[in-house]
């Protein structure tokens, strides 16, 4: 007997629901590695319309040259020694030789600076998760109270019609009493949903400026301003999955050093934002390869937000250069806030 295999499945809505369930195992685990939340960095970089890269009649990118200034360091929720202890001229050191692999150049001579580069290093602090909330926990809890107050409410009034038809419709005391709770429990319903929204509303802000600062934020107005289908769906629940974990991040931003020092403005002329999340991660450990990875993008525009699996081992990053030492009171710290 021959069987027809794709009736089978036509038919059978159990088969067609498994087949499903493999293509999305498949796009979770091949086609987007980063949805595992396992070992990819985040990088998204801007820069201005008026910045590019000069090259040499060899072809090779001209040098230009940077003095550092620390930005600042926001401390995560916990204390963690492999970030909390690292200073600006840790971080600034670490940076130093992907900047210079990228022909980016320390120099001691204010005349002939050309950019200035602010640091800004921390941990994110993620907000609660909405199912893991008191108030998220009540709304339930006093959902599932209304719902019992008004079933009860529904029986009372079954059995007061299923007798005598001399006393009016719901005047019987268990019809009363069954109203008053009903009425308190979709009070309390109503009362624990306003917290719960206003909860949200905090949560959707706190996300927000997480998104800012690692450079999310195209993407979240992006997936938070319009609906859409399933793909939609499953990139927008990623992306709050990674904004609502604690993550190591850096922000590299090059402001027009002269322009700076002569005419006291500040121009932004690029602009380099990349993470990993903390768990699992030790920042000292990762900071070079976060770095070097991120370093394709100094002075380049990522087109929006991009995600790289962190490579493994041992980090290749060229020939020692002496860099020098640039003061840390050339100019002043705290330049510019790192978020939009």
């Amino acid at each position: 007997m021959t069987l027809n295999v794709w009736t089978v499945v036509k038919t059978n809505r159990w088969i067609r629901a498994l087949l499903f369930a493999m293509v999305c195992w498949a796009y979770w685990f091949l086609i987007e590695p980063s949805a595992m939340g396992e070992d990819y960095e985040s990088v998204a970089a801007k820069v201005s319309s008026d910045y590019t890269r000069k090259k040499a009649p060899d072809g090779s990118i001209v040098p230009e040259s940077y003095a550092f200034a620390k930005g600042g360091y926001w401390s995560g929720p916990l204390y963690d020694k492999t970030i909390d202890k690292m200073d600006f001229m840790d971080i600034a050191r670490t940076i130093a030789i992907p900047l210079a692999n990228q022909n980016y150049l320390p120099t001691a001579d204010q005349k002939s600076t050309q950019l200035l580069l602010v640091i800004y290093w921390g941990t994110t602090y993620a907000p609660e998760h909405a199912s893991e909330s008191n108030a998220y926990n009540l709304a339930q809890k006093k959902a599932a109270d209304e719902h019992e107050s008004n079933q009860r409410l529904t029986d009372a009034e079954r059995a007061e019609g299923a007798k005598s038809n001399s006393q009016p419709s719901g005047s019987s005391s268990d019809v009363r009493i069954a109203k008053t709770l009903a009425a308190q429990d979709a009070d309390a319903l109503s009362s624990s949903l306003s917290v719960a929204q206003s909860e949200n509303r905090a949560r959707d802000e706190a996300n927000f400026r997480n998104a800012e600062m690692l450079g999310y934020d195209s993407e979240w107005n992006e997936l938070m301003s319009s609906i859409g289908g399933p793909a939609r769906d499953f990139r927008k629940s990623k992306l709050i999955n990674e904004l609502e974990e604690n993550r190591y991040f850096v922000v590299l931003m090059a402001y027009d050093y002269q322009l700076l020092v002569k005419e006291k403005k500040h121009k932004l002329l690029w602009e380099t934002r990349y993470s990993i999340r903390q768990h699992t991660h030790a920042f000292n450990q990762q900071l070079t390869t976060m770095t070097v990875e991120a370093s394709k993008f100094f002075g380049q525009d990522s087109n929006g937000l991009t995600r790289k699996p962190l490579p493994e081992g041992h980090v290749e990053i060229g020939g020692v250069r002496n860099l020098g030492t640039v003061p840390e009171d050339r100019v002043k710290p705290n330049l510019s806030a790192p978020g939009k």
